[in-house]
């Protein structure tokens, strides 16, 4: 037996304005009769305003904010949306897209659908279509560069050294923090680099930032000093307010890597009994020191130095080459009670030397030195030293010293073959380029510093590890169609492919080929 069941049948009624058969409703008409006495978009301007910078291409935000937006993006809806914010509160928006316009038009249409409830429980729903003009207007920041107003805060990081080691690695950490990012401008000075900001919290952000990673101590405007200024822009009479230009004077310690330091009596018994005479391996966070007779290491903190300062008795322009005639290491060195930590990556070793330009005089007696690059040295290698016999000092706290506690030579490190080096280095670094000048490479001896820089990093691995170094891919394609000896003079601890990070390349070759086969 089939069965049946039953269809349910709507009835309809006449609208009550023209008659049309509708479904019944609450208001008993039809949408077109509804449409035509109520109108939802009544209040909601049809027209409005964007304003747009011609230098950055950013839109104006109320109150105070610029914003980047392309042409039909989600950035620019809501941007307009934010504009009719206000009108569009008694109504629901369902939707919004945009309208195709020409680009060069200067019009943005958009297309909002909205509803409302109307007549008894009734909802109406319409869509129409708003339409922007879009006006130029200076954004502050380009206002400012355009009347070379264009920064209130600057930071002048200043290291008074012959030798720009740190600065080098100060760059290097800026671009891989892009610490610099807010930066209006970057102006590189004799002894140092000047960062402009246009908002003072950008500028303490980067002091900040520099007090984290390096030895420093800084002095801001509204303190006495000589190595800053404080710049009245602007004065409000009536509501009392002023507009100052801001400047921090941020100074780094003027120690740098390979100098050889002479420590305060104190200070060099606080570290565990050291030696007054020690070698400064690198430049961080800290200054790291260690005594080249006893392999004692300490970490020296920017407090510190500051609190009690030490000076270099030498710089790498004032060091001699050596030639090593014999090796000798130094097993079980018996160290005082008290002694701080020793390092293990280096070895201890007296080293007999020669002047490298008296090799082959026999009247010329070999220099004993103790040296902590044991683990490096070997007879024949040359070495850079600190010649204390016939050094000029002029330091107070090293006349002080007894003669038995000063040695006759200072060590300071191996050299290297620099063309073998520099035919078998595979990566490369990035620099600080601003305006399409690369900061700091204005001339041919900071060129060589910055060659100095590159080998330091082949020697030091924990410096190589908070910085980004980058392949060298013509480099590599080189080495791989050459043949290299294997037994070359080079530093053991050059750095690894798996170190080396891959440049950033927005070259799609892909692409290219199917333009070109089109």
């Amino acid at each position: 037996m089939e069965s049946f069941s039953p269809s349910i049948t709507i009835g309809r009624v006449a609208c009550c304005e023209c008659g049309v058969a509708i479904e019944p409703n609450s208001v008993n008409m039809c949408g077109a009769c509804l449409r035509s006495r109520v109108d939802i978009t009544e209040g909601i301007t049809r027209t409005s305003t964007l304003y747009l910078c011609k230098f950055c291409n950013r839109y104006f935000v109320p109150p105070t904010t610029w914003m980047r937006a392309e042409l039909e993006s989600k950035e620019l809806l809501s941007i307009c949306l934010k504009k009719l914010k206000p009108v569009l509160a008694k109504v629901r928006l369902t939707d919004a897209a945009f309208v195709w316009t020409e680009e060069h038009s200067k019009r943005v249409k958009v297309k909002l659908t909205i509803q409302k409830e109307v007549l008894s429980g009734t909802i109406l729903q319409q869509s129409f279509i708003v339409e922007f003009s879009i006006h130029s207007q200076m954004c502050d920041e380009c206002r400012r560069a355009e009347a070379k107003d264009f920064w209130r805060a600057c930071v002048q990081v200043r290291q008074r050294a012959e030798f720009k080691k740190t600065l080098f690695y100060l760059e290097q950490l800026l671009l891989k923090h892009s610490a610099h990012g807010q930066a209006t401008g970057v102006k590189p000075v004799p002894t140092g680099i000047d960062f402009f900001y246009a908002k003072l919290q950008d500028a303490r952000r980067l002091v900040d930032f520099l007090q984290s990673v390096l030895p420093c101590k800084y002095h801001y405007a509204q303190a006495s000093g000589k190595y800053f200024k404080l710049e009245l822009v602007s004065h409000d009479t009536k509501n009392n307010t002023y507009d100052y230009k801001h400047t921090f004077c941020v100074e780094i310690v003027p120690i740098c890597r390979d100098n050889v330091v002479c420590l305060p009596k104190q200070l060099a018994q606080s570290f565990g009994n050291m030696s007054q005479i020690a070698v400064c391996l690198r430049v961080s966070n800290v200054i790291t020191l260690i005594d080249p007779r006893t392999l004692q290491m300490s970490d020296v903190q920017g407090i510190t130095f500051w609190r009690e300062p030490f000076e270099t008795l030498c710089n790498p322009k004032m060091l001699t080459s050596f030639y090593v005639m014999d090796v000798e290491k130094v097993e079980d060195l018996h160290r005082g009670v008290g002694h701080g930590f020793v390092s293990k990556k280096h070895e201890l070793a007296d080293v007999w030397l020669v002047r490298s330009d008296q090799v082959g005089n026999n009247n010329i007696d070999p220099v004993c030195s103790r040296s902590h690059l044991g683990h490096l040295l070997q007879p024949g290698d040359t070495v850079l030293g600190f010649d204390i016999r016939s050094a000029n000092t002029n330091n107070s706290v090293f006349d002080a010293m007894k003669e038995e506690n000063i040695p006759d030579i200072v060590i300071v490190r191996k050299v290297f073959d620099r063309t073998k080096r520099s035919a078998r280095r595979t990566w490369k670094l990035k620099r600080l380029i601003v305006d399409g000048n690369i900061v700091g490479r204005e001339t041919g001896s900071v060129v060589d510093e910055f060659e100095r820089f590159k080998e330091e990093l082949e020697e030091d691995v924990e410096m190589r590890e908070k910085i980004n170094i980058y392949k060298d891919e013509e480099k590599i394609l080189k080495l791989k169609e050459s043949v290299l000896d294997e037994d070359t003079d080079v530093p053991p601890s050059m750095p690894s492919i798996n170190e080396m990070l891959d440049e950033l390349n927005l070259d799609d070759i892909e692409m290219k080929d199917q333009s070109i086969d089109d």
